[in-house]
């Protein structure tokens, strides 16, 4: 529906599984087919392309916006003709795009564009402008562009935000920069919808349809858009200009899915945000991550990069050539733009570095800073976010959640692969415990091989003294009942852990029932929690009614936010210094 991994532009995608010597040919003949049908029906000629590999191939072309599912037919029925199993139906088809034919609806999306605002539209609306300057009508009562009064239809600016881990983290972060800043921030992330402090929807709204919600609030002055690899590969963007983007990361996860085997070609489909960046729009990118290096070295935007290595000779020549960039100096958040270093705070004291332990979370938020910058924010509002934000339990429910329960240490967090399973780690090993617990879970989407690699992960990070894999029945996603459980289990033995060590729960919540019935004071649970995210921090609260939602482990959790700038230098006390 929007910019995809094969076009800026919407159409339909047809996913086939090759496994003959004829692909090369059917392939050839799809083309032909999808070229001479979109002709007889009307339509402007698409572009096709085919991305193929060595067992599959994803075969798209672009389609008018009201004749999208029409378009999914022609794909299906040319693959079809293309086999020889039979001609194309095209008075079928004829059929189908006359009752789906909306010219006003192509007319909107046309004048859109050529007034460069956003256009949006779903199975029931369509929408032109953003935030404060949007205007949203039925399919069936679109009007006449001519009729149309375009003064109050505007674009708020749009941020981006995609990788594989620390998403909401630093969606999150970035909207509490504008909060400081004083604008209402809309965001849409794995967790749900919040218009400045109200949740208007809860769930995953990380697609399409949570960017359509945030974008069409009258109230949202700037967004902030979770990103994720499903829905670009299933929907594409779910908007076509953005102000910014940024890349946290690329790690193995999902892969095999789609037609993404590899780092690279998730590299290429995190990528997909640089395709809705505005002409003056910038991509934030980790310089650390030698993926997202390679998969950019063709781009021809504007980059800022972002690192925890300030002495870093790649990011020093983007320096040098007078790029942008938010790097880590010692113990100093740096932003480097305009030739100056400014200074934004204290890694050490940072609420979510957990007292510099979450070296992913300083990264972040690097990356949060360089996209803040780009949306106006001042200096003085990104400090007083950085110095704040984390003091306060809903600040980032679910992330690197760390908590005290009579004694008992908690680490709730959302690390759904190898890397941000060894990222927690790396903050449950700073912490003191006696033992240490771990509840393990995957979704059933992922291969067997990326399940082993899980729990390898999280058995390798640290000596757990017990680990309970999760069942979690609403992410079987077509696995046999106990089947990724098997895997992990599996694996969990293969890499060491006795039996005695290892239990099966039947649920996400039961898991971290037994994890608290088997602890006591001195014990670290740590806690990934997917599926009943809700329910368990209920539970919590429900158990210990009498416990604060952080114990102040690390020094600035738990501190009153004035405590907490007052570490950082003040709301604007930190200097502005020439570039070393």
């Amino acid at each position: 529906m929007g910019p995809n991994l094969l076009s800026a532009d919407a159409g339909a995608m047809l996913e086939v599984q090759l496994d003959d010597a004829t692909a090369t040919t059917h392939l050839s003949a799809w083309m032909a087919h999808v070229r001479s049908a979109t002709a007889a029906l009307g339509w402007p000629a698409p572009s096709v392309q085919v991305d193929r590999d060595a067992a599959s191939a994803r075969c798209f072309f672009t389609a008018p916006v009201d004749q999208l599912m029409t378009a999914t037919e022609v794909a299906e029925q040319a693959w079809a003709a293309a086999e020889e199993l039979g001609a194309m139906p095209l008075e079928q088809l004829r059929a189908r795009a006359r009752y789906a034919a909306n010219p006003q609806l192509v007319a909107l999306r046309n004048a859109a564009v050529a007034r460069r605002v956003l256009f949006t539209f779903d199975d029931e609306s369509a929408a032109l402008g953003s935030g404060a300057g949007v205007r949203v009508w039925p399919l069936d009562a679109l009007p006449d562009v001519a009729d149309i009064d375009w003064g109050p239809v505007r674009d708020i600016p749009v941020a981006l935000v995609t990788g594989s881990n620390g998403k909401t983290t630093t969606t999150r972060l970035i909207a509490a920069m504008l909060r400081a800043a004083g604008r209402v921030a809309g965001l849409s992330s794995t967790d749900g919808v919040v218009i400045d402090d109200e949740t208007v929807e809860a769930g995953d709204f990380s697609g399409p349809a949570g960017a359509r919600l945030v974008v069409r609030d009258p109230r949202v002055q700037v967004a902030v858009l979770e990103t994720a690899r499903g829905g670009i590969l299933r929907r594409g963007l779910g908007v076509s200009r953005a102000a910014v983007a940024i890349v946290t990361n690329i790690a193995a996860d999902h892969l095999g899915m789609y037609g993404i085997h590899d780092l690279t070609a998730l590299a290429r489909v995190k990528l997909v945000t640089a395709r809705a960046l505005d002409a003056d729009g910038v991509l934030v990118l980790n310089a650390d991550d030698a993926t997202l290096r390679a998969a950019a070295a063709d781009l021809r935007i504007p980059i800022c990069w972002f690192s925890l290595r300030a002495d870093d000779p790649f990011v020093l020549a983007h320096i040098a050539s007078g790029g942008r960039a938010a790097l880590l100096r010692e113990d100093e958040l740096v932003l480097v733009q305009d030739g100056t270093a400014i200074e934004l705070g204290s890694a050490s004291t940072l609420p979510i570095a957990h007292a510099g332990t979450a070296r992913h979370n300083i990264a972040n938020a690097l990356g949060a800073a360089a996209v803040a910058t780009v949306l106006g924010v001042s200096v003085c509002a990104i400090r007083t976010a950085l110095a704040t934000f984390g003091t306060h339990v809903g600040d980032n429910v679910g992330r690197l959640d760390v908590r005290r329960y009579r004694g008992i240490t908690a680490i709730i967090d959302y690390a759904h692969n190898p890397a941000g399973i060894l990222a927690l780690c790396d903050v449950a090993r700073s912490l003191p415990a006696l033992r240490r617990l771990l509840v393990l879970g995957q979704a059933g989407d992922r291969e067997d091989t990326a399940l082993a690699e899980l729990a390898r992960a999280a058995w390798s990070a640290l000596p757990f003294d017990r680990v309970i894999v999760k069942r979690m029945e609403t992410l079987r996603r077509g696995r046999p009942v106990g089947a990724t459980e098997a895997v992990l289990l599996a694996a969990l033995r293969a890499a060491g852990a006795d039996e005695r060590q290892l239990e099966l729960a039947d649920s996400e919540l039961l898991a971290v029932q037994r994890a608290f019935i088997w602890a006591a004071p001195g014990d670290l649970l740590v806690l990934p929690v997917h599926a009943e995210r809700a329910a368990v921090l209920q539970w919590l609260e429900e158990q210990f009614p009498d416990v604060g939602s952080r114990g102040g482990m690390f020094g600035t959790a738990g501190s009153a936010p004035a405590d907490a700038l007052a570490r950082h230098g003040g709301h604007c006390g930190l200097p502005v210094r020439p570039v070393a």
